[in-house]
């Protein structure tokens, strides 16, 4: 058995893993990544890369560059162009990063799932009753960016982007065994509310969680990074207009994306739990 196999076996029983990705120091580990990430040493760089590889399914193949400043310069990087195509479809609502699909469904008497069997509250993720009244009975759909993939994520419409609300909290890790045992994970991690509006006017909002070891998502339209050491104003109105497939941000590791859409809209049909999905391919479909 190989170095990578063993440690993939390992990782893969839930107690070590959620000892080891949870259990911990969480906004201090947090904290040290995002100041050891940005060390611009070739030997730290190598070392962190290579240790990445080790734990993980890393790909740098589809990379525009092949040499990298630092672990953060690797974690953000961008794509040669042209591998992200956006659907060109008005009708369809493109995925704005790439993913794996977690729970996705209808928003009933206010509440959505982080996974099957566990509920939360939409008022508690978003903390705004107009925007929960916006969304009633709405379409939800969670995109789980793993450490590996490409974070960089982009408007899924032609969208007016109104307001940015930053919600201060923890650092869970997000993956599939913490969202079994800790009870409405995605309201208690910090996250951004990114709410924005169609051509048609109805509401599109796009809510970005962060987690352990990635606290910061970064906003080109606000050219601003949004932390745990952010403070006031927490509340950014804007006044921007984005076109599908325009990047909007990244995170600077992985994390999740969870999507509010209107009541009408449809699934795609390649939209599957724990199916993966592209930047840029249909997500939702306008009827």
């Amino acid at each position: 058995m190989t170095v990578k196999s063993l440690i993939s076996s390992l990782t893969q029983q839930e107690d070590l893993n959620f000892l080891l990705t949870n259990r911990v120091p969480r906004a201090a580990l947090t904290r040290f990544m995002g100041w050891f990430s940005k060390i611009e040493t070739p030997l730290v760089r190598d070392f962190s890369i290579g240790l990445w590889r080790l734990f993980s399914d890393l790909d740098l193949s589809e990379a525009r560059k092949t040499r990298f400043k630092s672990l953060h310069d690797c974690f953000i990087r961008e794509l040669k162009p042209g591998l992200r195509p956006v659907d060109p479809d008005p009708k369809i609502v493109a995925s704005p990063s790439d993913g794996i699909i977690g729970a996705f469904g209808t928003i009933r008497d206010g509440e959505l799932f982080q996974i099957k069997g566990a509920p939360y509250s939409l008022l508690d993720l978003v903390g705004d009753p107009a925007l929960v009244e916006a969304h009633r009975n709405g379409r939800f759909l969670t995109l789980r960016l793993t450490s590996s993939m490409y974070h960089r994520f982009h408007s899924p419409h032609d969208l007016h982007i109104d307001e940015v609300r930053l919600i201060h909290g923890d650092t869970w890790n997000v993956n599939p065994i913490a969202l079994k045992r800790i009870e409405k994970l995605f309201c208690k991690n910090e996250r951004a509310v990114i709410r924005t509006r169609m051509k048609s006017g109805e509401a599109l909002t796009l809510v970005p969680v962060a987690a352990i070891l990635v606290a910061s998502i970064r906003l080109h339209f606000l050219d601003l990074v949004l932390n745990g050491r952010t403070r006031g104003p927490l509340t950014y109105p804007c006044d921007v207009d984005v076109k599908k497939g325009d990047e909007l941000g990244w995170f600077e590791h992985g994390s999740t994306i969870i999507i509010l859409a209107p009541p009408h809209f449809e699934f795609a049909d390649s939209v599957t739990e724990w199916g993966r999905i592209r930047a840029g391919e249909p997500l939702l479909r306008v009827p």
